[in-house]
């Protein structure tokens, strides 16, 4: 049987250009998509195997009704133990459901660009990041930040410019990706070009971006071992 996948779409498109949903999918996965961005969510968490919470315009700190609800469904899946996975603000969101909502802030400057994030020692061991070997290459964009500092926290990535790229919740099967390991290279042309205008009032070059544009394969492998997992049970 196929591991049953909620999937919570915060963005003011339903569907990222990543196409993630899809992505779950085939690999395997039944995916119950709510676009949570619009007030969709679904009246129980009984059967789902995994979430996944994607990236958004908002601040986890937003005082939004849909950040809200979400805050509470996070809340719920973390006592059933149910697997979670949060890219960019869904990374956020978890820290800020999990671990308080300090633990959430507004940056001074934008990080932005594609970056190779060096690995911590416990990423060897961990489920998502074993594959990966010594650093892992993928592109980062975002004004807010996830603290490092937190008992309940284990860091598995870090940058040049922020000390908690990826991390892990407890021992829970449960973790926050600051970057965008989803989008392909193909995509991400479209993607920057689509973003041009908020793109370079955050500091970007385009063109540049557009270059240096990457598969980001290896970080894929974190997706990948989500999808197994949930698929597993």
């Amino acid at each position: 049987m196929a591991g049953r996948l909620l999937y919570l779409g915060n963005g003011r498109k339903f569907q990222s250009i990543a196409k993630l949903d899809d992505r779950f999918e085939a690999w395997g996965l039944k995916v119950d998509r709510y676009w949570a961005y619009d007030g969709q969510f679904p009246a129980s968490l009984e059967g789902y195997d995994g979430i996944f919470l994607s990236g958004s315009p908002h601040g986890a700190y937003e005082d939004v009704p849909f950040i809200h609800r979400e805050h509470a469904l996070i809340e719920e899946a973390a006592a059933k133990e149910i697997p979670m996975l949060g890219i960019c603000f869904g990374s956020q969101i978890l820290a800020s459901a999990l671990c308080g909502k300090d633990q959430v802030f507004r940056r001074t400057s934008c990080e932005i660009g594609y970056k190779d994030l060096p690995l911590t020692e416990a990423a060897a061991t961990d489920k998502l990041s074993r594959d990966l070997v010594d650093n892992v290459h993928m592109f980062v964009w975002h004004n807010d930040e996830v603290k490092a500092e937190h008992p309940d926290m284990t860091v598995l990535a870090t940058s040049d410019d922020c000390p908690n790229q990826i991390w892990r919740y407890r021992q829970a099967d449960i973790w926050g990706i600051q970057g965008h390991p989803e989008v392909t290279k193909s995509q991400a042309v479209i993607w920057f070009e689509e973003n041009r205008e908020r793109m370079e009032k955050d500091g970007a070059d385009i063109d540049d971006l557009k270059a240096q544009a990457h598969e980001a394969a290896e970080a894929k492998t974190m997706l990948t071992r989500f999808a197994e997992l949930v698929q597993n049970g």
